[in-house]
């Protein structure tokens, strides 16, 4: 039966002398000793959480506070308190010190000091750190020091004024997982202070600004195990609408910074078309800073909800982009409200109190933690371009509340107030926009935001931010991406070719070919006149993204299954290799590779004029994607990468689904779905199908193809299931693509010795199929 965690009621057990006392209430003990107390509460058997203070419970972070009980077996003696669950052994000695074993005798972790402020555990020889959010930096943080604090840091050492990557921190996450099976969530808003083992080099330690300090401890062992249940309390990521997993395109409109009497509804359009024009497949389409009038109060930093005057018919230019069959368009915003010429929004929102006050006025911020103030943001302001056609929005510079803003000299609110919220007003601000669209859409949301914090993977997506067009930040926006993956938060995208200038054209198709393969694929630059657009960069240029965008397309089921598997289990579509390979230390630094899905791995080039790079095949036998030809793992390889071939395997025994490229989600009903096998090791598919839009798939309605491929006596056997559920997929034949090394004997598809590939067609997908490839 759940219950409440926090009722206060308890039964008292007094110990022996000498020892702790210690007090429950249902899976809550209340533990008392001379150098410390604290709560100390289960979960599941697996998860439980300790508070030093009363209990935090707020709703930006965590999503579940009420648990099903939990069977604890409890031991005293020896000064000890003994608390055993079907999955740990926990150990509180008469000092309050805490210690975690499992059920074979392995100790997972010691902790030797804790209060309000600090907690201090033993780090263990072998020991590796995963996480903390998109950082740029590291992978593996053993060893290292951080502070998490939304915002991309102060220092701009660089010539080009990018910021440093070693204090990027757009999206800083208060957790880890550890090597030894365990994860630890520090469930605070204020910044934190980690120290993974630089000051000393056996135990690792982490603070909070502001007590009470209170975490998670979350035992997996596995990294993908530890996901699910930090996601189940935090919040699962849900699914985008399909469309999403096409391309986004984002645009000035013709007029960057201090170019805005260039921009206008007509480039817009015109950007739009040649899209269409050159066959170049796109869904998502966005107008970023300079489509709005810069306000009164705020400027450029500040958000009016007024057209500039050189969009002289702005609902006029909505239409034609939806009769373009673009599925999804949206503007760019900022949270300080402001007044324009005809709209006084922000007079009105002061006068209602609905802004955040500051020191000395009643401030700008919009307050997103007030519900009375979001409705009337979302009547009042929004539905001024909802009402003709924006179908979202992007929340941009969620971090300038509480702190020194990007676009002006205002920091906003400060006080103790604004340090308590600075972390999670990124969350507060893009819940009110993926929240209110989606009501007003009837439409699954969709909200992209720069910034975020532990638990902004229920509104996503999460983007890079606004890193130069140049080599060296190519690589730390791949960490970037794999450490946010680590942390719980699956839908990422990156501006691909840099954002703030012109790319060398290399570089650009390089970028495009990492970007095409992410979870996410945005183009966007603030380079004036190319603006990233792929015809600006030759037509080799063009030609790889168009290739790598149709491969995209192309991938599309295979994509949204994943998805719906990270929607299920918090295992995102973008996967660091120590996820998959997290006893193998080979990939514990491997910061440039990662895998697709569950069987893709992509290994971006981030080296100008390379004709190969080094690559790690961990254990079991990779296919090259481009030639077919095969690889033992646990192993490196030189992989040959010309500049239209950015380095893919594909993990012997995959099944992936594929479809025919369109132009745009929903061009047409995809009634035939193509399987590329590749055999080898036994394996299982799941081929996920809904509507693609609304929200009943959280009632079941979707359909699932499990799919399983299995290699014996030198036979091929593929098993393909009735589609399971209440969804009518539209999928009525498969083809089968299997990739042989000969010809099979049997005879009823064909095989292609040039490609190597024994296609079967016309396979009936509404019932159950058994083929037999020998």
């Amino acid at each position: 039966m759940i219950r409440s965690i926090f009722t206060i009621i308890c039964l008292y057990v007094i110990m022996p002398a000498r020892a702790q006392q210690y007090t429950r209430h249902q899976n809550a003990f209340q533990i008392h000793t001379a150098r410390a107390s604290f709560q100390l509460e289960f979960c599941t058997p697996a998860m439980f959480r300790v508070s030093y203070g009363p209990p935090v419970r707020e709703s930006l972070m965590v999503t579940r506070y009420d648990w099903d009980s939990v069977h604890v077996q409890i031991n005293e003696g020896d000064g000890s308190l003994r608390l055993n669950t079907d999955s740990l052994r926990l150990v509180i000695g008469s000092d309050g010190q805490l210690s975690v074993w499992d059920h074979h005798g392995h100790n997972i972790i010691s902790q030797q000091s804790g209060d309000t402020l600090h907690c201090k555990n033993q780090l263990q020889a072998d020991e590796h750190f995963f996480g903390f959010g998109e950082r740029m930096d590291f992978l593996d943080q053993r060893g290292k020091k951080l502070q998490l604090e939304v915002g991309r840091g102060k220092e701009k050492p660089h010539i080009v004024g990018a910021y440093n990557v070693l204090q990027a921190n757009y999206s800083p996450i208060p957790f880890f997982m550890s090597t030894k099976g365990y994860g630890i969530f520090l469930h605070t808003s204020y910044n934190s202070s980690w120290d993974m083992g630089n000051t000393e080099s056996d135990a690792y330690s982490f603070s909070v600004d502001h007590g009470p300090l209170e975490y998670y401890f979350v035992y997996g062992p596995h990294f993908t195990s530890i996901l699910d249940q930090y996601t189940r309390l935090t919040g699962k990521s849900p699914l985008l609408p399909q469309f999403a997993l096409g391309l986004h395109v984002g645009t000035y409109s013709g007029g960057t910074w201090g170019h805005e009497e260039l921009t206008s509804s007509a480039y817009v359009i015109e950007l739009a078309r040649r899209f269409r024009t050159l066959g170049i497949p796109v869904d998502i389409l966005f107008l970023d800073s300079t489509w709005r009038l810069f306000g009164q109060n705020g400027g450029k930093g500040a958000t009016s909800f007024e057209w500039r005057e050189t969009f002289r018919h702005p609902k006029a230019m909505f239409d034609t982009l939806y009769s373009l069959h673009y599925n999804m368009v949206g503007l760019h915003i900022r949270p300080r409200i402001d007044n324009g010429t005809h709209f006084k929004l922000l007079d009105t929102a002061r006068a209602l109190h609905y802004t955040y006050p500051e020191a000395n006025n009643p401030g700008e911020f919009i307050n997103y933690f007030d519900t009375a103030a979001v409705s009337w943001w979302w009547n009042h302001a929004a539905m001024k371009v909802a009402a003709i056609g924006a179908r979202f929005f992007k929340t941009d510079e969620g971090s300038a509340f509480g702190a020194l803003a990007n676009e002006s000299a205002k920091t906003g609110p400060v006080g103790p107030e604004a340090q308590r919220l600075h972390n999670v007003f990124p969350i507060a601000y893009a819940k009110a926009a993926y929240e209110q669209f989606a009501a007003y859409n009837q439409l699954r949301g969709l909200n992209q935001t720069r910034e975020g914090y532990a638990g902004i993977q229920r509104f996503p997506f999460i983007f890079a931010g606004d890193w130069p067009s140049q080599w060296q930040y190519f690589g730390p926006v791949i960490k970037a991406g794999l450490n946010i993956g680590i942390s719980g938060v699956g839908y990422w995208a990156h501006c691909m070719g840099g954002f703030e200038q012109p790319a060398d054209p290399e570089l650009y198709i390089r970028w495009v070919q990492f970007g095409m393969l992410s979870p996410v694929a945005l183009l966007f630059g603030m380079d004036h006149p190319g603006y990233k657009e792929p015809w600006r960069y030759g037509k080799e240029a063009a030609d790889i993204f168009k290739q790598y965008d149709e491969l995209r397309y192309s991938l599309l089921p295979y994509l949204y299954s994943a998805g719906y598997h990270q929607y299920q289990t918090g295992t995102p579509i973008m996967k660091a290799l120590v996820l998959a390979y997290q006893d193998d230390v080979n990939v514990y630094n491997i910061d440039d590779q990662y895998l697709l899905g569950e069987n893709m791995m992509v290994c971006p080039v981030t080296e100008k004029g390379a004709a190969t790079r080094v690559v790690y095949l961990p254990e079991g036998e990779w296919i090259d994607y481009w030639t077919g030809k095969q690889y033992k793992g646990k192993t490196y390889l030189n992989a040959v990468c010309p500049l239209d071939k950015v380095p893919l395997f594909i993990k012997a025994g995959s099944i992936i689904p594929k479809q025919q490229v369109l132009q745009y989600v929903g061009q047409h009903v995809i009634d035939n779905v193509i399987l590329e096998v590749y055999p080898g090791a036994d394996s299982k598919a799941d081929l996920y199908t809904d509507d693609g839009k609304s929200l009943r798939y959280q009632q079941g309605d979707y359909a699932i193809t499990h799919i399983e491929q299995r290699t014996e006596n030198g036979n091929c056997r593929i098993h393909i299931s009735a589609p399971e559920g209440k969804f009518n997929a539209p999928t009525k034949t498969f083809t089968l693509r299997v990739h042989v090394d000969k010809a099979p004997a049997n005879s009823k598809g064909q095989y292609d010795p040039a490609t190597q590939v024994y296609t079967v067609t016309g396979i009936d997908a509404t019932k159950e199929n058994t083929i037999v490839i020998n």
